[in-house]
C-alpha cells in the first residue's frame, strides 16, 4: 500500500446528482506511529486526536485492512476493531478510534453525502448504534476501494460520477456481507480468500507467497493444492495474473510511463516486465498503450 488521500471539491452538479463523493484515502500506520500521523495531510475539519475525538457532517465509511484497534462513538462502548472490519461514521455523532500501538493498522476510507445518502441511509440499511460490520478481509472490497482511488488519482473527465457508483457498489457489498457473514461456514474457502485479499494487497511490492502462508494454518504444499482446486489456477499464476490486469489497467486509466507502470505492479525488471505483459496480452505494453488510445480517438 501507498499511502494517499486526497479532499474532493464538489460544485453545484454533484449536489443534483444526488450523491458525492468528498474525500477518499489510504494510509499504512506503523506499530508506535502516533495517530493520525500527520494533521498537515487533512483539513481542519478532519483531524482529530484521541482525547478530543471528532464530529464530521457527512458520511464516511473506514475499512481496516490490516492490524487492529479501538473504536468509540456516542452510543457505543469501546469496540476492538480487527482486520477485515468496517466502520460507519455518521454527521453530527462524536467517536474517534485509533490503532493498537502493538500492531499498528491500514486502512481504506471514503466520505460521501447527498440527498441519495441520507434517504439510504436512513432506511437503517446502516445503524448508527452498531457502526461496525465484519466483512472479512474480503478481495472484491478491496479491489473497489483501489479502484477509487485509481479513479481519484487520474481524475478524468466526469469523474465525480464515477465515483458515486464504486462508494455505491461498496456500500452494497458491505451490507450484502453484513446480512449473509453468519452463513459463510467454509474454514478452508476462508483461508484461500484471506490468501487472495493478501496477493492483492501486496501488487505494488511482490510478495514470497510461502511467507504469505504463514499467515495462514495450513502448509505451503496443501495451500498449492486447495488454492488450484479452488481457483484453477496455481496461486502464483494467479498473483502473476494480478500484477498483469493491474498493469493493463494503469496503462489505460494513467499517464505513467511503462517504467512507472511496471514499477506499480512490483516489477523491478522493465524487460522481465514487458516480456511477460506482451505473453500474456499479444502486445506489448507500449504497443498496448497506443492500440487503446487509437480505440478511442
Amino acid at each position: 500500500m501507498i499511502a494517499y488521500n486526497k479532499y474532493l471539491p464538489f460544485t453545484a452538479l454533484e449536489e443534483k446528482w444526488g450523491f458525492y463523493v468528498n474525500t477518499v484515502g489510504c494510509s499504512r500506520v506503523a506499530p508506535a506511529q502516533s495517530y493520525p500521523s500527520n494533521k498537515h495531510e487533512h483539513p481542519s475539519s478532519h483531524y482529530f486526536t484521541w482525547n478530543s475525538g471528532r464530529i464530521l457532517n457527512g458520511y464516511y465509511l473506514v475499512f481496516i485492512s490490516k492490524g487492529e484497534g479501538v473504536f468509540e462513538s456516542v452510543g457505543t462502548n469501546s469496540i476492538n476493531v480487527s482486520a477485515g472490519t468496517c466502520f460507519f461514521l455518521f454527521p453530527g455523532v462524536w467517536h474517534r478510534y485509533k490503532p493498537n500501538e502493538k500492531s499498528g493498522w491500514e486502512e481504506y476510507w471514503v466520505g460521501f453525502n447527498g440527498e441519495y445518502p441520507q434517504r439510504l441511509m436512513s432506511k437503517d440499511f446502516f445503524n448508527k448504534e452498531l457502526p461496525l460490520v465484519n466483512v472479512g478481509l474480503n478481495e472484491e472490497l478491496l479491489m473497489l476501494f483501489q479502484q477509487l482511488l485509481e479513479v481519484v488519482k487520474a481524475s478524468p473527465v466526469g469523474y465525480h460520477q464515477v465515483i458515486t457508483g464504486i462508494t455505491l457498489q461498496i456500500l452494497g457489498l458491505v451490507n450484502a456481507m453484513s446480512i449473509y457473514e453468519h452463513y459463510d461456514n467454509d474454514p478452508t474457502g476462508k483461508l484461500i480468500a484471506k490468501a487472495k485479499f493478501l496477493m492483492r494487497e501486496s501488487i505494488e511490492k511482490p510478495i514470497d507467497l510461502q511467507e504469505l502462508v504463514k499467515e495462514l494454518p495450513m502448509g505451503y504444499s496443501k495451500f498449492r493444492k486447495v488454492f488450484k482446486e479452488q481457483a484453477g489456477i496455481s496461486p502464483n499464476q494467479y498473483y502473476l495474473n494480478l500484477r498483469l490486469k493491474k498493469a493493463k489497467e494503469l496503462l489505460t486509466s494513467t499517464s505513467l510511463n511503462v517504467e512507472e507502470v511496471a514499477y506499480h505492479t512490483g516489477f523491478d525488471d522493465i524487460f522481465y516486465f514487458s516480456k511477460l505483459f506482451k505473453k500474456k496480452n499479444g502486445l506489448s505494453p507500449k504497443a498496448f498503450r497506443i492500440e487503446h488510445l487509437n480505440q478511442l480517438s
